[in-house]
């Protein structure tokens, strides 16, 4: 259900940029809506133990403008320039940076199926990009996609490295709150593009109001999802509910496809198919291994790995 809710996100907001949204301003409306909603069950879970924020101020504050709302700008870019089934193929390769950097950083060498799911979602992404030349594909958005995997292996190295003292609720709302701050302060001072429209959006083949892309995406996107997310986590375990997670890239492009009318063509569904398949031998290796690749903790906010991020 997590998966489901996240993968409308890329829908959402397309329709919003397609009818005058810049990306940044359809970003920072979705973590306000979401940190506000959040702001209520946050601080219940927070009783007696505001110290907590006051000693993890820094690493709060990376993770929300790094993970939170760098991750999401780069994502929102990309689908303004690419579809969403190819932004969201482009996005989920940040799971294998995380494995390179853990390799890189802390001498975690990647073991046989890690190797193979490598090589798999690099030919996944060739097929993805078609280089051979039949179908353009904007190298600006294929640029931002590979920013918003920075943001995601971002996301999942900080959850890691996060103290344990933070209930993921409260640490999902610190997050989206230092996000939208950010991206204000970033808006006012002109270096994002700003600006929002409330004319009617083409949503569902058919002209509706702007307040359904918008509150599907702050609401079902955002604080359901994550919501729901952290429920399974606690049902399945944060490494396996993360291996779920994976299944946001089938239902983005579904969702694409019943919401918006974009399909992606054969070769780019197969290289889909090899960068899930990639990802999945990764997670597959995890679980097997007696001496796990640990990218993320019960507890801590992973449960977001399928949107945020949206991302």
């Amino acid at each position: 259900m997590s998966s489901a809710a996240f993968g409308t996100s890329g829908s959402f907001a397309t329709a919003l940029i397609g009818s005058g949204w810049s990306p940044a301003a359809a970003v920072t409306v979705r973590l306000l809506i979401a940190s506000t909603a959040l702001t209520v069950p946050a601080l219940l879970l927070l009783r007696g133990r505001l110290d907590s924020l006051v000693r993890q101020a820094g690493s709060i504050g990376s993770f929300g403008v790094i993970a939170v709302a760098g991750g999401q700008v780069c994502y929102f870019n990309a689908v303004a320039r690419l579809s969403v089934g190819v932004a969201l193929l482009l996005e989920y390769l940040g799971i294998l940076l995380v494995v390179g950097w853990l390799w890189l950083r802390h001498g975690h060498r990647p073991r046989r199926l890690t190797g193979f799911g490598a090589v798999a979602a690099l030919v996944g992404l060739v097929l993805v990009l078609d280089i051979t030349g039949h179908q353009h594909l904007d190298p600006i958005g294929v640029l931002w996609g590979l920013g918003a995997a920075i943001g995601l292996a971002t996301y999942f190295v900080m959850s890691a490295q996060a103290e344990q003292a933070l209930p993921p609720i409260a640490m999902a709302w610190a997050g989206t709150a230092v996000g939208a701050v950010t991206l204000l302060l970033v808006g006012l001072s002109g270096a994002l593009p700003m600006h929002a429209s409330t004319t009617d959006v083409r949503f569902l083949h058919h002209r509706m109001s702007w307040l359904v892309p918008v509150l599907g995406l702050s609401l079902l996107a955002a604080v359901y999802a994550y919501s729901a997310g952290i429920r399974a986590a606690r049902l399945l375990g944060a490494k396996l509910a993360s291996f779920v997670g994976l299944s946001e890239v089938l239902f983005a492009v579904l969702f694409a496809w019943l919401l918006l009318g974009q399909l992606l063509r054969l070769p780019q569904l197969l290289g889909g198919a090899f960068i899930v398949a990639g990802v999945a031998l990764v997670h597959l290796d995890e679980l097997r291994s007696a001496d796990p690749i640990d990218v993320s903790e019960a507890g801590a906010p992973t449960v977001l790995v399928a949107g945020q991020p949206d991302a």
